[in-house]
């Protein structure tokens, strides 16, 4: 409907009548819509940069006893440090989806930060301004980051979720779950796009927890009703018509044109971020490159009605079904004005324009999300190729294709075609399948589409795959180079041997050497510099392996004796002995191993005493196993007498399968 009090910048700087010429007004509106774009986009990557810039992606995490507590003593370890150390990747919390980076932590990798509150707080309000520009990019793969923010945060008020990675691990595939229901008003396809594309692990319980987290914030959003209209989502519909048979050819093409968008799409975007983000001086002006793509799509969006439109608000005329009296920001046509030529002409210059812009967008340092920009695309696709059936079946009601649609006018909804492309095409570029589909279902309100949506997603994914293998997701994380470890790939391993691996330059603690706190400092500081070691083996005299402690346990201990640096640290070994499990017995042996009244000079709490072992002479498929099946972060090689060879950690593990994904391909 329209509001009698809206007044446009062009009514309020020039008047109410406007110029003689109109020209005037056409320039103020143009200026206004930049200006507040620029506005909006730059506060949103200003707060992005100063509130979430992190460093802290490679190396350890920040402690008391890494600090000045031995300033003078460490002189000739500082300079050592300045000279290894490897320089630091900045990391920005808040920008982009945030999805590549919460399938890493499922995996098992942390990020220091990454869900805490100043990022949801960031996160949060820095998306409402990027998405307020009309920048090409949505706000829905966000939500999932948000809600994960959430999920950590309310874990941390437990202990049970707080001292225990996995279980917290759990809470965060809930709370990616509801994000997605809340996005898209969509709670089982939020369950399902948790265990298909974002989760590692997801077990029964888990995925029962998921979808009562998923129900609870579809529900709360159906009351609080944000938009007053009583849907879950602006771009909601149902359509009262079913589809036809000779439909499934155009489904089938717009499943192909989905396929072959979604994976240039993904190609392009990866070498427009490494060639020209991370390879200019773009790299080191993130504000500049945001100000230039604002300035761009400012400039190309205000010609076109349809890319001066909210994303959303794209994605839902275009699913819309044209009823009688109904408009759609004249996206409707009717048999006796069917001149499809110029709506068509402006929606195919709303697809190029959308499209080009969404590669050079997704990646700016501020939030965005690729669904939105992805299903607008395959939506225009999808609105022009109904459009020509539509006309097709009017003009030529006589071909034997339309003979079950009879004397019908609407015997083709230019709607569902739209809605069908979208799902295809964001397929493409994610390569979700089983969770886009049923999330196109909660969409619709309606199973009279499986078929067709089902063939659309199955194609896209499928041409997609043959064209460019990995998704946006999975280039981000290569492009970023976090250490996931993707568990649906295979290897052919060739000759490799565990030994050609092994990382035998990793420092080892001797455990029947005198271990002061000042030289495990000194080793310390000297092994984190590089940013690369994550722990340090503890071996005996005849290099036998007794356990393993990470660098941030041993920092944890070293702050607890700081104070006494000539102290001797003791690293004792395993006990094999049998006890029962009462409870007298276990608080009798643990006072008798000394936990009850612990020395703090025993480090053996901190250590962990059966890490996983390889013998060198295993398969390498054993390895992999291990990692992602059991999530380990390192491995200790041994020969073939079960003495210490090395250390297989994870981030060297994937950098091995990258360099053997390059050498086959």
């Amino acid at each position: 409907t329209h509001c009698e009090r809206w007044r446009t910048w062009s009514d309020i700087i020039v008047g109410p009548g406007g110029s003689e010429f109109g020209d005037e007004n056409w320039v103020v509106e143009y200026a206004s819509y930049t200006i507040i774009a620029l506005a909006l986009a730059i506060t949103s990557s200003i707060l992005t940069i100063k509130l979430t810039a992190s460093t802290r992606f490679v190396t350890r995490k920040d402690s008391g006893v890494l600090g000045p507590s031995f300033e003078n003593d460490t002189d000739e370890t500082k300079e050592v440090a300045q000279q290894g150390a490897a320089p630091r990747k900045v990391l920005y919390f808040a920008s982009g989806s945030g999805i590549p980076e919460i399938k890493t932590i499922l995996s098992g990798f942390v990020i220091h930060g990454y869900l805490g509150g100043m990022t949801l707080f960031t996160k949060s309000v820095g998306l409402a301004l990027s998405v307020a520009s009309g920048l090409s990019l949505g706000k829905e793969g966000p939500f999932v980051h948000i809600a994960s923010c959430v999920g950590n945060i309310v874990s941390r008020f437990f202990k049970k979720y707080e001292n225990n990675e996995g279980k917290r691990r759990e809470i965060l595939s809930a709370a990616a779950a509801a994000g997605v229901a809340v996005a898209f008003g969509a709670p089982i396809g939020g369950v399902l796009f948790s265990l298909e594309e974002v989760s590692y692990f997801f077990p029964p319980k888990v995925m029962w927890r998921s979808f009562w987290c998923a129900m609870i914030a579809a529900v709360t959003l159906r009351f609080l009703d944000p938009f007053g209209t009583g849907k879950l989502v602006l771009f909601q519909v149902t359509y009262d018509k079913d589809w036809h048979a000779f439909e499934l050819v155009p489904f089938l093409f717009l499943g192909v044109f989905g396929g072959v968008y979604g994976a240039y799409f993904s190609k392009l975007n990866y070498r427009w971020s490494r060639d020209v983000r991370n390879g200019t001086w773009l790299k080191t002006h993130p504000v500049s490159e945001v100000i230039l793509v604002t300035l761009v799509t400012s400039a190309l969006c205000f010609l076109n009605w349809y890319t001066r439109m909210g994303g959303t608000e794209l994605v839902y005329n275009l699913f819309a079904e044209c009823r009688p009296g109904e408009y759609h920001e004249g996206l409707c046509i009717s048999p006796e004005k069917n001149n499809p030529g110029p709506i068509v002409s402006a929606i195919a210059v709303a697809l190029v324009v959308k499209g080009l812009l969404t590669i050079v967008t997704f990646g700016i340092k501020l939030p965005a999300g690729i669904f939105i920009p992805s299903l607008g695309v395959g939506a225009c696709m999808g609105r022009i190729v109904g459009i020509g059936m539509q006309w097709l079946q009017w003009n030529h009601p006589q071909w034997s294709v339309f003979e079950v649609c009879g004397d019908e006018k609407k015997c083709v909804i230019p709607g569902i075609y739209a809605m069908v492309g979208a799902a295809a095409t964001l397929s493409g570029v994610t390569r979700t399948t089983v969770s886009l589909a049923v999330i196109m279902f909660e969409l619709t309100n309606s199973l009279s589409y499986v078929v067709p949506i089902m063939l659309a997603v199955l194609v896209g994914k499928t041409v997609a795959d043959a064209i460019e293998p990995k998704g946006i997701y999975d280039l981000v994380i290569t492009l970023a180079q976090l250490p996931y470890l993707d568990h649906k790939q295979e290897y052919l391993w060739g000759a490799y041997q565990i030994t050609d691996i092994a990382d035998r330059s990793v420092p080892v603690i001797q455990s029947d050497q005198e271990n002061t706190v000042k030289s495990l400092f000194d080793k310390l500081q000297e092994a984190v510099s590089t940013g690369i070691v994550e722990g340090f083996p503890l071996i005996t005299d005849d290099r036998k392996v007794i356990g393993y402690i990470g660098t941030n346990e041993l920092e944890h201990a070293l702050a607890q004796v700081a104070d006494d640096p000539d102290a001797e640290c003791q690293f004792r070994r395993a006990q094999t002995r049998r006890q029962s499990f009462d409870a007298t017995s276990f608080t009798s042996s643990m006072n008798e191993d000394g936990l009850g009244f612990r020395d703090p000079f025993d480090f053996s709490l901190y250590m962990n005493r059966a890490p996983l072992c390889v013998p060198s002479h295993a398969p390498l498929e054993l390895v992999q196993q291990m990692f992602v099946k059991l999530g380990a972060r390192h491995i200790i090689i041994t020969d073939a007498k079960g003495a210490y060879f090395g250390v297989i950690d994870k981030k060297t593990w994937i950098a091995f399968l990258g360099e053997l994904e390059e050498k086959h391909s």
